[in-house]
């Protein structure tokens, strides 16, 4: 695309002067009465602000009149449009000007009724210029491999709307299967997040930068709502993200948050996407208003797709562009501005079938979680997965703690009830992981299915492979010490991190005692503590994680972490009913029935994945498919809570308390749990119920403390064990416990 430059400026209090100038031409330049400026100025402000209402209309025609005054405004008497427009592949408009000048919307310039921006042929882009300097000068050569994009997205607690950045990340892997894009995920939503991991993958690495997220102004100074280590939100300034950059700027920023590229104050202040261009970052591209969720999505997941292609910056962000404008008819298409130093917008990366162009060497995790009988994967796909960020985020800090640190833990338990989604977590953090090596086991485990890791590890060299397979095979050597080998710093892998999974690990791992509670099986005794204690004794970054119904005793000496999964959230659970076809809100399912299976799911991932296969079923009836609703989860109940007559095995007492808690359809604090079960063994009732899986332990985001639920699923197996009179007694104990707690009191939440 061809080059314009277009300055304006005060050229005396009362007149402005334009200058525009292309390569290897003489500027052109033309005065303008001030009084024409600021009546342009007035136009905007009343047309084109978070308060008006045309610029989210699609079609509207107070933006095509305004448009049309932008282009009168730049085109004068000497028509400077016309050799702008005469160019096949379009042209660059770099606009610099001052703030209020620079602020007005561009994007939206129109001629004889067509936005010029988005025209069939010999579309125009504006670029608001930041200084005269280049941050790459000269020719720059894109990468011969894949895109590479750094994604953060941040969720702070009591933020709203909660945006799907999930679906943002699945748009974006979506677009770019095809060509494939190394999409590395910052999770925490912090500023140490993205500095470590910046640090981490050295300068130069990344592509892109992509911040998903709110963006508001505070003191007339723009900021991104980013999260603390408990995501609770806190702000980001342009200069603190810069500083969290240490100078290491990508080829592209994008800062896709509502007015991220709005100059507050009518363009007193300057945005946060011209500060970062100011702090060094070549190009960044951010939103003027408040931008729709899912328009954002759309435009990133064309963008991506064209950069990913070989494409170069400026056709990239047209292509977008007209995506939103042509086949979204989105009403948000202009909101997106570029601003840019004099860096060139050339490809980031070279077209899929290049000479030498690398590959992508990573799988995709889910296809790790294979059933042995079907080859199919058990787990939601990365573009599948939704919600547990806050799980995710304290996983990923367990995982990444250095072995030499207090309290540091050599694995990870998920627990928790069948059907929660334990395996599909633990597939997201090997996501979230890419620098460990990975390796899956399915059910029992003993020592011939061990030593299959060494097919399941990419070693460095062939050399490696061997000596770690002679080191497994050597059963004159206890497995304690193979291991210690096999991990120290001179051993197979110990320049290779990897973690070791274990998944469904109560079928054929442990053993029941006479009491109900589960000890390792014989050959997993050996196995895991061999494996712990070897991690933990040569300070490897290698990592075990399991995934069991069940807990079990910690082998001694040794660490794991416990994190306990809960029923989705509503908004989790709106995300999930999202990607379901029969359940989703726009589903030609009859509402009676589709309201009925999710309601009747309780907010559990695996029984909404079953119940939307069945209402799809289109040789039921109504009266069928609600018998089939209610088939499919009794079966549910059996395989998930009543396998080997787990509730029916518990002492009376306990399955009372059960019943006294499923009286609040939320999660609760401990405090609760003992006022509404006053019974001398409660915390031995509490205990075992969570260590069984019939009781789901989270963690409270505001005070880090344990919260307990009741899975609604279990409601028609524990209601029966109340009277009338005993639930509402129930339900008044609870009242009063949480009044106190959280109306009265809201720090005696925080102790029992």
């Amino acid at each position: 695309m061809s080059t314009f430059d277009l300055e304006v400026f005060a050229q005396t209090s009362n007149h402005y002067e334009l200058r525009l100038s292309a390569a290897g031409q003489p500027p052109r330049t033309r005065s303008l009465d001030r009084a024409a400026v600021d009546e342009l100025i007035t136009l905007v402000r009343r047309d084109y602000s978070t308060d008006a209402t045309a610029y989210k209309v699609y079609g509207a025609t107070r933006l095509a009149e305004l448009g049309t005054r932008l282009a009168e405004f730049l085109d004068g008497d000497e028509r400077w449009l016309t050799p702008m427009l005469a160019h096949p592949a379009g042209a660059v408009l770099r606009i610099s000007a001052e703030q209020r000048l620079r602020h007005l919307p561009w994007e939206l310039l129109a001629r004889e009724e067509a936005f010029l921006t988005v025209a069939g042929r010999a579309p125009l882009l504006p670029v608001r210029a930041v200084g005269e300097h280049a941050a790459l000068p000269g020719p720059v050569a894109p990468g011969n491999r894949p895109l590479r994009v750094l994604f953060m997205a941040a969720s702070p607690e009591g933020v709203e709307p909660v945006l799907n950045f999930e679906g943002e990340e699945a748009a974006i892997l979506a677009a770019t299967r095809r060509t494939g894009t190394d999409l590395v995920v910052e999770e925490s939503g912090t500023l140490e997040g993205l500095r470590f991991l910046g640090r981490d993958y050295g300068p130069g690495h990344f592509d892109v930068l992509h911040l998903s997220g709110h963006a508001t102004t505070a003191g007339g100074q723009p900021v991104f709502l980013l999260e603390d280590e408990y995501g609770a939100p806190t702000r980001a300034t342009a200069d603190q993200l810069a500083e969290a950059m240490q100078g290491h700027w990508p080829r592209l920023v994008f800062v896709s948050g509502c007015l991220t590229a709005d100059a507050p104050e009518g363009g007193v202040f300057p945005s946060m996407s011209e500060s970062l261009v100011q702090a060094g970052a070549p190009v960044v591209l951010g939103w003027a208003l408040p931008v729709g969720d899912v328009s954002a999505t759309d435009f990133a997941a064309a963008l991506y797709q064209a950069l990913a292609d070989g494409g170069s910056l400026d056709r990239a962000v047209v292509a977008a562009r007209r995506h939103l404008f042509h086949d979204r008819k989105s009403s948000y298409w202009h909101l997106l501005r570029v601003y840019a130093d004099r860096s060139p917008l050339a490809p980031l990366v070279t077209p899929l079938h290049t000479k030498g162009r690398k590959r992508l060497q990573v799988r995709a995790a889910d296809q790790q979680f294979l059933d042995p009988q079907t080859q199919l994967s058990r787990v939601a796909s990365r573009a599948e997965f939704v919600g547990r960020r806050r799980v995710i985020q304290r996983c990923l800090r367990v995982l990444r703690q250095p072995a030499d640190t207090p309290g540091a833990a050599q694995g990870l338990l998920l627990a928790g009830m069948g059907g929660l989604g334990k395996s599909s977590l633990a597939s997201r953090l090997l996501e979230r992981m890419p620098t460990h090596q990975r390796a899956v086991w399915y059910g029992r485990v003993d020592a011939i299915k061990f030593r299959e890791l060494t097919s399941k590890i990419r070693f460095d060299t062939l050399d490696q492979s061997i000596e770690a397979t002679m080191l497994l095979d050597n059963e004159q050597v206890p497995l304690s010490i193979r291991l210690r080998h096999l991990l120290d710093v001179d051993g197979p892998l110990g320049d290779t991190p990897c973690l070791f999974v274990f998944d469904d690990f109560e079928t054929g791992n442990l053993d029941t005692r006479d009491d109900g509670s589960r000890v390792l099986a014989p050959a997993m005794a050996e196995i895991l503590p061999a494996l712990l204690a070897a991690i933990r004794d040569t300070g490897s970054p290698s990592r075990v994680v399991i995934t069991s119904r069940y807990r079990f005793p910690t082998p001694a000496g040794t660490t794991l972490a416990v994190e306990a999964l809960e029923t989705l959230t509503p908004v989790e659970q709106t995300k999930k009913i999202a990607n379901l076809t029969n359940l989703r809100p726009e589903s030609t399912i009859n509402p009676t029935i589709r309201i009925r299976a999710i309601e009747t799911a309780a907010g559990n991932p695996r029984l909404l994945d079953w119940l939307n296969r069945i209402i799809g079923d289109a040789t039921l009836d109504v009266d069928g498919l609600l018998a089939a609703i209610e088939g499919e989860t009794d079966r549910f109940r059996r395989e998930t809570v009543l396998a080997d007559n787990l509730l029916d095995s518990q002492p009376l007492e306990l399955r009372r308390m059960l019943a006294r808690i499923n009286v609040v359809e939320l999660p609760i604090p401990a405090a609760t749990v003992h006022a509404l079960h006053p019974h001398p063994d409660a915390a031995r009732h509490l205990q075992r119920a969570v260590e069984l899986g019939l009781l789901e332990e989270g963690t409270d985001p505001d005070t880090q403390e344990a919260r307990y639920f009741v899975s609604n699923v279990l409601h028609p197996l524990v209601r029966p064990l109340l009277t009338d009179d005993e639930h509402t007694e129930a339900c008044a104990a609870a009242a009063r416990s949480l009044y106190q707690l959280w109306v009265l009191d809201p720090a005696a939440a925080d102790v029992h």
